[in-house]
């Protein structure tokens, strides 16, 4: 027929009326369901950070526990005694001999070792306490609560006056120490393996390369693919912070402002992840290599960035390094805001650490990056 034209889009001509930016919604729209289908992006971004808010907040919310062996023949029926058992964080163990609590201590079974005894015709007592260092940290705790006992009124001879005074703050609890931790895991998993699979999968599966027959633009691809990760994520630390808020007491000072100002961290922190995901899809040469490179991006971050632990507890010549890492700015901005109340300018140096992050990751995955 005379009349006939050419099919539309192709050879990279633009149909009538088509739109740029309804093309990109509509590549995050299939991004989207296709991640709500994936059993990995679920297990990595829900179901492993839940299983430890889980597991840390029914069994973190008795706190720490300091087990103290009373030595053989110790006076029992004294002051000293008494408030350490009034304690709740000092759990006594009795009954066993000298010989027996010097294994447990080189074991680390218990954390230290008290003899308690009245002195001779004073109106005091004398403690011999007995540390191991298979467990200096909680030796540490023991040593200053029992420092603050010593110091108690009824304990001291009277000789002096005493005036107390109590500062009432607010209940730091082991959930909010964790759930931003496990925040912070979440998005660095969404980010590193979510990105990194699906455009290694997208190249070998030739889909972008069909893409480039279409009028659809390269920045549509990624903007598409990013825009769905971000909602995804924000869903599921949304899901996070709720449930660690209603369910184990997670403190949010501001409530919904607090909420908010954490979503934008999340936003930002799942943006620099994205960049590692970007580097490491264009250096695998296959699927299988995913994982290992990933696991070297993550794994550090996991362990060194303060997500199970406070980086104060780490030797003091793995705290630089500790330092040095992304996750580690995210997750402690994300504590002030939530515990300390504080707003997005007040953790700014936190911020542009991570924008720093971010220039550089992005200026490497430019150059990394592959699309055929």
């Amino acid at each position: 027929m005379e009349n006939s034209k050419p099919p539309l889009g192709v050879g990279g001509t633009k149909p009538q009326g088509y739109s740029n930016t309804k093309a990109t919604l509509a590549l995050a729209k299939a991004s989207f369901r296709s991640i709500m289908r994936s059993p990995s992006a679920v297990v990595f971004t829900l179901a492993f950070p839940l299983i430890f808010i889980l597991v840390f907040g029914f069994l973190g919310g008795g706190g720490t526990h300091i087990d103290v062996g009373v030595t053989p023949g110790s006076d029992m029926n004294n002051p000293v005694i008494g408030m350490m058992e009034k304690t709740g964080m000092i759990r006594l163990v009795k009954g066993k001999s000298k010989a027996d609590f010097d294994k447990l201590l080189e074991k680390g079974n218990v954390d230290a070792m008290v003899d308690v005894h009245r002195k001779v015709n004073v109106s005091a007592y004398s403690v011999n306490v007995v540390y191991t260092s298979a467990s200096m940290d909680k030796g540490n705790i023991l040593r200053s609560v029992l420092n603050n006992l010593f110091y108690d009124k009824n304990l001291k001879p009277s000789v002096a006056e005493i005036k107390e005074s109590t500062i009432h703050g607010r209940e730091y609890k082991t959930i909010d120490f964790i759930l931003p931790g496990q925040l912070g895991f979440s998005l660095l998993s969404t980010g590193v393996f979510g990105t990194a699979f699906v455009f290694l999968s997208l190249r070998q599966t030739l889909v972008i390369k069909r893409f480039f027959a279409t009028p659809v633009k390269r920045s549509s691809i990624v903007i598409g693919e990013c825009l769905a990760r971000i909602g995804f994520a924000l869903i599921g630390a949304l899901f996070i912070i709720l449930i660690g808020h209603f369910f184990f007491g997670f403190t949010l000072v501001h409530g919904v402002v607090t909420v908010i100002n954490m979503l934008i961290l999340a936003i930002l922190g799942i943006i620099v992840f994205m960049g590692f995901g970007f580097i490491i899809s264009g250096v695998a040469k296959s699927e299988s290599m995913v994982p290992p490179i990933s696991n070297i991006v993550t794994l550090p971050q996991f362990l060194l960035s303060g997500t199970f632990f406070s980086i104060d507890a780490f030797p003091t010549w793995l705290q630089p390094i500790s330092r040095a890492l992304p996750l580690t700015y995210l997750n402690d901005a994300m504590r002030k805001i939530a515990f300390e109340g504080m707003g997005l300018w007040d953790v700014k140096f936190q911020i542009m650490i991570l924008f720093i992050w971010g220039i550089g990751i992005y200026a490497v995955a430019v150059k990394v990056f592959k699309w055929e």
